[in-house]
């Protein structure tokens, strides 16, 4: 039995019940709904000391969130507007994934992530929206290709932590499908090239084991059967002043 794909989801905010880390529970719920071995990280995991790369080791939580990275196949990642753009809790632990870098698989490589931006207002959802990718980006990450923005103005969420916005809530749906195909892609390629090639059995492997046997003798390059005979060289006649003909050979 194929093993299930694991989805991290990291975000929200550092006051209970935000809506962004409601949003990111919805994305979560479909990908586990669809098979996945999901894992929150939310904004009270996120309290993370400043990343600081002189320290020769992590924090406890920020070990603990690096070690559900390294081993995720797919992540998704949510942040509530400040200021036009990622807040300052999870940009700090997005920074943290810097200590990566010497891994198997270094950074975000080889991982779906969908981003998902919640603000109160278009604007500043649509620019964190833009700087989430661009971030998942220089994370050597794939963002899946729908993200989304969510208006608190125009959609909220139900108890049952569902949007009660149906647009948002089938763009929260679609994309957790797309990190959850892309992350069983990505392994099936993974498994694919990491197994080796069997060797070959029966009539074949005899066929080859002859063939490659079989002494090789020295072939003697191809040779024209037809002689080539010598061409003259081409002759020009052109009239000459007083009506005489001047054979011109050419050079």
């Amino acid at each position: 039995m194929q093993q299930a794909v694991k989805v991290v989801g990291i975000g929200g905010s550092s006051r209970p019940g935000s809506t962004a880390e409601r949003a990111l529970r919805a994305v979560l719920a479909e990908a586990a709904r669809r098979g996945a071995d999901v894992t929150l990280i939310g904004g009270a995991d996120l309290v993370l000391p400043l990343y600081d790369p002189r320290a020769a080791s992590a924090e406890s939580g920020a070990r603990r969130m690096l070690a559900a990275i390294a081993e995720a196949d797919g992540v998704v990642l949510a942040s509530p507007v400040y200021h036009g753009t990622v807040s300052g809790l999870l940009k700090n632990a997005l920074d943290h994934i810097e200590r990566l870098r010497d891994d198997d698989r270094p950074y975000l490589t080889g991982r779906a992530v969908g981003c998902l931006a919640v603000g109160q207002g278009w604007q500043g959802a649509a620019t964190t929206l833009a700087t989430l990718r661009d971030v998942v980006h220089a994370l050597r990450g794939w963002p899946t290709p729908l993200g989304v923005a969510l208006n608190t103005g125009t959609a909220g969420f139900t108890p049952a932590g569902v949007c009660d916005h149906p647009h948002i809530q089938g763009q929260l749906t679609e994309m957790a499908a797309q990190v959850v195909e892309f992350a069983e892609a990505q392994r099936a390629l993974r498994s694919a090239t990491a197994r080796p090639s069997a060797p070959v059995t029966g009539a074949e492997g005899a066929a080859a084991s002859a063939k490659s046997a079989a002494p090789t003798g020295t072939v003697a390059p191809a040779q024209s059967a037809v002689p080539v005979a010598s061409v003259p060289p081409a002759e020009a006649t052109v009239p000459a002043a007083a009506g005489e003909s001047v054979a011109l050979r050419a050079r």
